[in-house]
């Protein structure tokens, strides 16, 4: 593939889908099955139109009917079909036959793989785009354990051909990146977008495992799909793995609590914690079917320049070390985490924030894009009864406290403030800490990069300690990097 550096920009002459499927079919060594459902066999397509597949093709297969699929695949749990762990299901199955089959004394060379993708595209009234599955088990080296690349795409064209199609291109994609990328795994992400726009498809989880990714972080390969555009938001778990925002939201009551959390203080907690209280007294708010999402902004990630990757790993670590659920968006305005929430979800939502963001969100150069300016951004913030959670503002020179009552809008929007402000759309937090309000993350993010005393106290119970032994956010790295000169 000819390429030409130009400074510290590679510019590629991009392959055609039948060219990538062409050098799969070339190599005589990789060999393997396709098995897909829900949108016809789109990606193997490509590999028979390509020519040469004979040497590349065990079979290929699309147990469509329920029935078919349940005897060759077995049940799943929750009888669903578009789940991930139909898809590993499958994956393991169909390799488990390739090895059955066979004969490694025969063919000691060839490459085994497995593709796979379980779909469901759109429905004929429109209304729901559809999502699905898709992922690769394979070698790049004979007899190795095998790698894994699975991931998870929703749907935005308005035609199921339209959609088969780029499903199809997808897959072909994938197949070629994981031959032919896997030491690279950020240009593999890139590549799986080549001859598609991405408005067509939007991929929101990716999961990569095996020898050739053991130093992969999936976290950080989460944090590619939103800086390169290819999902709005993505999300970890409290255990620090990737997971589906569909899995986590659905049907939950959502309170959110956005912030930079660099690091996350006591008064973060402080603000979680009473909101959460506030939020659970609503009516139909059950603990057991309501979940708080610490959301982090990709505009507040890169409030110092580039994204530092480092960075962000750090606030992740110590968000979920605490036990929540961590979110990071291309989300600026807060009627936009509201819409992708309503996604998922029909259930209330909440929205915890400081003094200064509710004074954000009735700034009108946020809405100038929107034809209905403020008002439209209102109607789609305030539409199902979502209620702000304040957490009140200390003067630091005047100890004068801001609250609800007390803050200052431009005198433009004043009205309109008092509009929601007096509908109980804003809730005061009251029972708030006033021992903890002269915490500041940037003070203790500075304080903590030049190892001064007094830092841990600005923490959480337990997050001291992490910082310590991971060095996060520079944590003794000037030392540390004295010692070494």
């Amino acid at each position: 593939m000819p390429i030409t550096i130009m400074g510290d920009k590679e510019f590629e002459n991009i392959p055609s889908i039948n060219s990538k499927a062409l050098r799969i079919n070339l190599n005589e060594n990789i060999y393997g099955t396709f098995s897909e459902i829900g949108a016809g066999q789109e990606t193997v397509r490509n590999f028979f139109r390509a020519g040469g597949a004979s040497g590349t093709i065990a079979k290929t297969m699309s147990a469509y009917d329920k029935d078919f699929s349940d005897a060759i695949y077995g049940v799943e749990d929750d009888k669903r079909y578009v789940t991930e762990a139909r898809l590993k299901r499958m994956l393991s199955h169909e390799m488990k036959l390739i090895e059955e089959r066979i004969d490694r004394e025969k063919h000691p060379n060839k490459l085994f793989f497995s593709f796979a993708n379980t779909v469901a595209t759109i429905d004929f009234a429109k209304k729901y785009k559809g999502h699905g599955w898709v992922g690769i088990k394979y070698q790049v080296t004979p007899g190795e354990d095998y790698n894994e690349i699975i991931l998870h795409v929703r749907f935005h064209e308005n035609d199921a051909r339209l959609q088969q199609n780029t499903l199809g291109i997808l897959g072909v994609n994938l197949i070629y990146g994981a031959y032919y990328k896997y030491d690279s795994p950020k240009k593999l992400l890139r590549y799986l977008y080549d001859h598609i726009d991405k408005d067509q498809i939007e991929i929101d989880t990716i999961n990569f495992s095996g020898p050739r990714f053991k130093e992969v972080d999936n976290r950080l390969m989460s944090l590619q799909l939103v800086k390169n555009g290819m999902t709005e938001a993505v999300m970890f778990a409290p255990d620090g793995n990737n997971v589906l925002p569909a899995r986590v939201l659905y049907k939950k009551n959502v309170l959110a609590l956005r912030g930079s959390f660099r690091p996350v203080t006591k008064v973060n907690m402080d603000i979680y914690k009473n909101s959460m209280e506030l939020f659970l007294d609503e009516k139909r708010v059950k603990e057991d079917n309501t979940i708080c999402i610490f959301e982090i902004t990709l505009s507040n990630l890169r409030s110092e320049g580039e994204i530092d990757e480092k960075d962000f790993m750090d606030r992740a670590k110590l968000l979920c070390s605490l036990g929540h659920t961590v979110m990071i968006s291309n989300f600026q305005e807060y009627y936009k985490v509201v819409e992708y929430f309503s996604r998922y979800t029909k259930q209330r939502m909440g929205l915890a924030m400081g003094v200064n963001n509710l004074i954000d969100i009735f700034d009108e150069k946020y809405y100038r894009h929107l034809s209905g300016g403020i008002l439209e951004a209102f109607g789609k913030l305030f539409f199902k009864d979502l209620k702000v959670y304040l957490y009140p503002w200390k003067d630091g020179k005047t100890n004068q406290i801001t609250d609800s009552d007390s803050l200052k809008v431009h005198p433009r929007m004043k009205e309109l403030y008092k509009f929601f402000k007096y509908n109980g759309k804003v809730v005061d937090i009251k029972d708030y800490d006033p021992s903890i309000m002269d915490i500041y993350s940037r003070e203790a993010l500075q304080m903590i990069a030049n190892d001064e005393e007094g830092w841990e106290e600005m923490l959480p119970e337990n997050t001291a300690s992490l910082v310590r032994e991971q060095h996060l956010f520079g944590y003794q790295q000037k030392k540390e990097t004295e010692k070494i000169e």
